[in-house]
């Protein structure tokens, strides 16, 4: 058996392997990203930040780390999303809907939210911080230590899907107090 010296061709064929496997590895990490909006898309890892997404249609998507800062999702479908410590840093979520979704960690902080449905998601540890909730819908969703420090939670219909949070409950939902109807007079005793 004759063995030959180490030469050019030997050293250069395991290094550019190397670089075609990373490339590779690398392409395919980032493909997800150009996707469009779509049902169950995967947008692991992302950054949209900024991005107009108004009504996009991203009900089962993979958005697990991914960033929407300043994004405009107005009317977006999240519904049953893997969100898990997703940001929406200052995005406008107006009428977005993040019913049965699995939302823990995720970053709300300053977030546009009037109007939007999180029934039956899972919030655990999310950060609604100085979020604008007026009017949204948390019935049956799982708060549990969910931060809403300075979170305007005014008519948010809340977990129970029976009681709204009364006018200027901010940074924590006060009840407001039951309907009353013309003619109703109080109970004396």
């Amino acid at each position: 058996m004759r063995l030959l010296p180490p030469g050019p061709r030997s050293v250069l064929a395991p290094a550019l392997i190397g670089i075609l496997i990373g490339l590779v590895a690398a392409s395919g990490a980032m493909a997800g990203c150009a996707d469009p909006a779509s049902p169950g898309v995967d947008w692991r890892r992302c950054y949209l930040d900024g991005g107009d997404l108004k009504d996009a249609p991203l009900s089962g998507a993979s958005l697990r780390d991914a960033s929407f800062g300043r994004a405009d999702l107005t009317g977006a479908d999240f519904s049953n999303a893997d969100g898990f410590r997703a940001k929406f840093i200052s995005a406008t979520l107006i009428r977005a809907r993040f019913d049965g979704a699995r939302l823990d960690e995720t970053d709300f902080t300053n977030a546009v939210l009037t109007d939007a449905s999180f029934v039956g998601a899972r919030l655990r540890r999310a950060k609604f911080y100085s979020a604008d909730l007026r009017g949204a819908d948390f019935t049956g969703a799982d708060l549990s230590v969910a931060d809403f420090k300075k979170a305007n939670l005014s008519g948010v219909l809340w977990t129970d899907g029976v009681h709204r949070c009364a006018e200027g409950s901010i940074g924590q939902c006060r009840f407001a107090p039951p309907p009353t109807t013309p003619g109703d007079t109080p109970a004396v005793r």
